[in-house]
């Protein structure tokens, strides 16, 4: 492998498909492959996946492993059981910045044990769009002190046990209303607008020590009208590294999302991420040697074509093996520690507590605690989420006695099939009032004259008029709390 060739391996984050190393990948490791992003399809279980990072490290002691854990719906460690984290959004309602950052430690205690080195959280958008369709409870809140003091606690905690955070997405996704995965975002706000609100985090992030920050597929054609952020020299630059100061490894978004490369293809999106000043890409899953051979033999081309610098592949490089190196010393110098329950993991009335519950719900729970058809609304789940139990549905045996049906929107709502002859009926969804299947399903049971009790585990719409109980997250911690308080364990 020539110089040139290796630099440009070592700015590679590839995915990959099974739960053990490919050799085609280990070679690709041993000739200085920057490392590896893992998703839910490699993970069986904790063993299997230390005995996958160790391989990796084997045949790359200064291989880059990321994940995304982000500690609540999105959840990779977790992936076949849900996560026993409370989330972001939660945390954000608690606004116990301690917590938080107990948390973020707790979840790099995890890493650590799997053997990761970088975790692609904490979300530091604002949501302060609640119809935004794919940040909603991965956001600590909707306003910027409280967004910021939470990523900030959450970077600290999780880089405390030498676990690397990677802050998201750069400048801010929360006020969109498209999934990047899908579309291309537009948030068209003046530099002024950003300043004040969707940097704040940033901000926090970088003066808490973040050491890699993930830029986001979204347009701001006020500050770039022709290049989404990935790919905007201007944002990356002059925003993000000369106006904001930060100086460490900037990761892209996967480039295999629709936002990044669905009109380029891949190898095209990682030339232009390159040229914008991006170091480390992120390719996406499933990858294959041809298509990594493919994103070499482009960036080459543009460098010998002079649409890349190749200094600035070479700084890339260095940035991302300095990165590496520092993480692997740190994991050295750190004990190796037993991971430790989650903070909130018995403190199910605390997590309770952070519930919107209205008055009319807490009177549907005493009338009906025992007697109740259960309705599970059950969307396409988002590529960000992808399919992890979630909710009361993640511990086998939670609503034991309650019939239950779902309900995916495939088929025609017939109400009467849903509500059968009980006469209360709880629903549990998410996001309930994105989806209209959703909300005419919850119609036609209220205007049935059923005892209707709607709980939302999402981010709810401002007006809460499909969600009577909104527990701000999904994760198997919450489904437990949610359970706990229909029983009324803890009154």
């Amino acid at each position: 492998m020539t110089d040139a060739r290796r630099h440009v391996a070592a700015t590679l984050l590839p995915g990959f498909e099974g739960t053990r190393l490919p050799e085609w990948l280990a070679a690709r490791l041993r000739d200085g492959l920057a490392g590896v992003c893992l998703f839910g399809e490699n993970v069986a279980s904790v063993p299997q996946l230390r005995a996958l990072t160790n391989a990796i490290l084997a045949a790359n002691p200064l291989a880059v492993i990321a994940i995304d854990e982000e500690g609540g719906d999105v959840t990779r460690l977790f992936f076949d059981t849900g996560s026993p984290f409370p989330g972001n959004a939660v945390l954000g309602r608690w606004d116990d910045p301690a917590a938080t950052e107990a948390v973020g430690r707790a979840v790099g205690l995890r890493l650590r044990e799997a053997g990761c080195t970088v975790t692609f959280a904490p979300d530091a958008d604002i949501n302060s769009n609640p119809d935004n369709p794919v940040i909603g409870v991965r956001s600590f809140g909707s306003t910027p002190g409280l967004v910021s003091r939470h990523t900030a606690a959450w970077v600290g905690g999780v880089q405390s046990v030498g676990i690397g955070a990677c802050t998201k997405h750069f400048p801010g996704h929360g006020d969109t209303a498209q999934d990047s995965h899908l579309a291309l975002p537009v948030v068209d706000r003046s530099l002024d607008e950003l300043r004040e609100r969707e940097l704040k985090p940033f901000e926090a992030a970088i003066a808490a020590g973040t050491v890699t920050i993930m830029t986001s597929h979204i347009l701001l054609p006020q500050l770039d009208a022709s290049n989404p952020a990935t790919f905007s020299r201007h944002i990356l630059q002059t925003l993000l590294r000369d106006e904001l100061g930060f100086d460490g490894v900037i990761v892209t978004d996967a480039l295999d999302m629709r936002g990044a490369s669905g009109e380029t293809g891949i190898p095209e999106a990682a030339v232009r991420a390159l040229a914008a000043g991006c170091d480390l890409l992120c390719i996406g899953t499933k990858n294959t040697d041809a298509q990594l051979a493919a994103i070499e033999g482009a960036v080459l081309a543009a460098i010998d074509e002079g649409r890349l610098d190749e200094a600035a592949v070479h700084r890339a490089a260095d940035r991302v093996r300095s990165l590496a190196a520092r993480l692997a010393e740190e994991r050295e110098s750190l004990p190796a520690q037993v991971p430790a329950d989650p903070a909130a993991e018995g403190e199910l009335p605390r997590v309770a507590r952070a519930f919107d519950v209205s008055a009319a719900a807490e009177a549907w729970r005493d009338a009906n605690a025992e007697s109740y058809a259960v309705i599970r609304m059950e969307p396409l789940a988002n590529m960000a989420v992808g399919v992890v139990p979630w909710g009361p549905f993640a511990a086998a045996g939670a609503l034991d006695g309650h019939r239950t049906v779902t309900v995916t929107g495939a088929e025609p709502i017939d109400v009467d099939r849903l509500a059968d002859d009980e006469g209360a009926v709880l629903v549990v969804g998410r996001d309930n009032h994105q989806h209209p299947f959703v909300r005419d399903a919850i119609d036609g049971l209220r205007a049935s004259g059923h005892d209707v009790l709607v709980v939302d585990m999402g981010w709810p719409s401002d007006d809460r008029r499909y969600a009577d109980v909104a527990t701000f997250g999904g994760s198997r911690l919450l489904g437990r709390a949610l359970t706990a308080w229909l029983k009324k364990e803890m009154v």
